[in-house]
């Protein structure tokens, strides 16, 4: 209720000047000890997925929070856990501005942010000061300017920095705003690049006592051939989770819209059923033991059941708390609690 009052101010802004605003207030009621008033109350979904225990299946997509700076206001708002990132080894600006379009008659954002983002370090240091204790993912990407070649340097330079903090990692090889990246999709480079980022786990496993889940982002965009693909080097490399999807370089149904010319990822309902439909053919293709987490145009519990009747074990959202605020998150899980 307060939110859909807010809304108007906050659309008046930039976009990305609103995103920053609202994650402030947010921060502001957690250390007031109150950013559970922002929300609905969530019940307890429990599900097991991993190895980890989730209270709920509906978590926050990577690219909301960045840099982990927001961790205790976002963990108030009833999500089953988190996933912050896309994080980089070193701090980069990401692209020029404007950067984050709003399409509010299709529910819909296009953002080209490019891996904005402070470097691992200080994600790193938001983590260790933060109070959450709930399931945190953290989603790795490489520098810009980190050739195809060498990107395997980067992921594991980060997976080596955040592997006694994170609760499971995501290799980011699907953000359409980083040249070259979804490139990492390809077989041959995807199964090199997971090899070596499962045989560094192995490693790290040994020298902190845990092993760390390990999930790779996938982009919308593929076609049949290249799911298949995927699915294979994930199950040969002993991946724990595919996340599908990021966001779509299609502007399929928003094409009429001003802001459709944009370049950057699109999010939101126009992404829904493209999302729903790799779900799908990655479960069919993937063993039982591999999790897919489902993301893509979620706004309501039938959304997400949708998801999870396709083959997703966990969902996250992103652009629909945009539009409907956060007492979202206590909604869906709400509506899922009752249709169990």
């Amino acid at each position: 209720m307060l939110y859909r009052a807010l809304r108007p101010l906050l659309f008046a802004l930039d976009p990305e000047r609103a995103h920053g605003l609202s994650l402030k207030s947010l921060d502001v009621l957690a250390r007031l000890g109150i950013a559970s008033l922002a929300a609905t109350s969530a019940p307890r979904v429990p599900v097991r997925v991993m190895g980890l225990d989730f209270p709920n299946p509906v978590g926050l997509a990577a690219g909301l929070d960045k840099d982990g700076r927001h961790i205790d206001g976002l963990g108030a708002l009833g999500f089953g856990f988190l996933e912050i990132g896309a994080v980089t080894p070193r701090a980069q600006p990401g692209n020029a501005r404007p950067r984050l379009f709003r399409l509010p008659e299709a529910d819909a954002l296009i953002n080209r942010l490019g891996f904005n983002n402070d470097g691992v370090d200080a994600l790193t240091e938001n983590i260790r000061r933060s109070s959450y204790r709930g399931v945190l993912g953290v989603n790795v990407g490489k520098n810009s300017d980190t050739p195809n070649e060498r990107a395997a340097d980067d992921y594991i330079a980060c997976l080596r920095k955040v592997y006694p903090f994170a609760s499971f990692v995501t290799a980011n090889v699907s953000s359409p705003n980083t040249k070259d990246l979804r490139a990492l999709q390809h077989a041959s480079r995807l199964d090199a690049l997971l090899a070596a980022l499962a045989a560094e786990r192995d490693s790290l496993s040994k020298q902190y006592g845990k092993r760390l889940p390990l999930a790779v982002k996938v982009a919308p965009d593929l076609d049949e051939p290249g799911i298949e693909a995927i699915a294979d080097r994930v199950a040969a490399r002993g991946i724990d989770a595919v996340i599908a999807t990021n966001t779509t370089a299609s502007r399929e149904g928003v094409e009429h819209l001003p802001a459709s010319g944009e370049s950057g990822g699109l999010s939101g309902a126009p992404l829904k059923a493209l999302a729903t439909a790799v779900i799908a053919k990655l479960r069919r293709r993937l063993p039982a033991n591999v999790a897919v987490i489902g993301v893509g145009g979620i706004a309501s519990a039938a959304d997400a059941r949708e998801k999870l009747d396709a083959g997703a074990s966990l969902v996250q959202l992103y652009t629909a708390l945009v539009y409907r605020g956060p007492g979202l998150v206590g909604e869906i899980v709400r509506g899922l609690a009752t249709a169990r």
